[in-house]
């Protein structure tokens, strides 16, 4: 999830600059000193910003402000020394409104929920109440959720900004990351062969130098390992097969 951090404080701003660094699903674009300084230069970032941890009593420019500003906004996690903002920050549908100094802990709690949103707005959610998550996972398709069973699940290929799930009878396009997905996935069932590649080894047919064999369902696909990846399937593929 890429994202920013607005605050004037120097040393607020090194905080949580640190505690995203320790966060595998957060990916820091920039940090800035002002309101104003993020405004202008969003205008000239290519990636996606999805995520703003923000301060609200800033010179120039206020938090509110910044989210007057903006006809469209990403997720915000407000970071503020005072919680007399709380309500009308929440009036902007923020995740989460930190008082400093944070913890780790409040910290890493805040992303929970911002991920958990960002799931259920663009393709994935968590199980309901009995059913059983343990061999499926839920794919949003257009406006209607998918079930799928892990066993159907043939590979993951990354497309830049999305991937693509393949099963045995249809591809499904997901704005997701591959590291949000690896997470998500039973490490026993699948496996990383490639930085764009997750298979489910139950459809490995074979491996062939640099490739992995999988077994469609009229033929095969021929998907390349990874050098850094061959080691460690290699390993992997000798203890599930024991």
């Amino acid at each position: 999830m890429n994202c920013i951090i607005i605050d004037d404080d120097k040393l607020s701003r090194k905080v949580v600059k640190e505690f995203v660094e320790r966060t595998d699903t957060l990916n820091l674009i920039d940090s800035y000193e002002s309101a104003v300084e993020a405004i202008n230069a969003l205008e000239n970032i290519d990636e996606k910003i999805e995520l703003v941890f923000l301060d609200i009593e800033m010179p120039d420019m206020s938090g509110m402000e910044f989210m007057q500003s903006l006809d469209d906004y990403p997720q915000i996690i407000i970071i503020s020394a005072k919680e007399n903002y709380a309500l009308e920050a929440f009036e902007y549908d923020v995740i989460d409104y930190l008082l400093k100094p944070v913890s780790y802990s409040r910290f890493f709690k805040a992303i929970t929920k911002a991920i958990k949103r960002t799931n259920e707005s663009i393709g994935f959610r968590y199980t309901p109440q009995g059913v059983n998550s343990d061999d499926e996972i839920f794919i949003k398709k257009n406006s209607t959720l998918v079930r799928l069973k892990y066993n159907d699940i043939l590979f993951i290929e990354a497309l830049e900004n999305y991937i693509t799930v393949a099963t045995f009878d249809e591809k499904y396009t997901i704005h997701f990351t591959m590291k949000a997905i690896e997470k998500k996935l039973p490490f026993v069932k699948f496996k990383r062969v490639h930085r764009s590649y997750i298979v489910n080894v139950n459809t490995i047919k074979g491996i062939e130098d640099n490739s992995v064999i999988i077994q469609l369902k009229n033929g095969t696909k021929l998907i390349p390992i990874g050098k850094s990846y061959k080691e460690n399937l290699m390993k992997d593929l000798n203890l599930i097969n024991k």
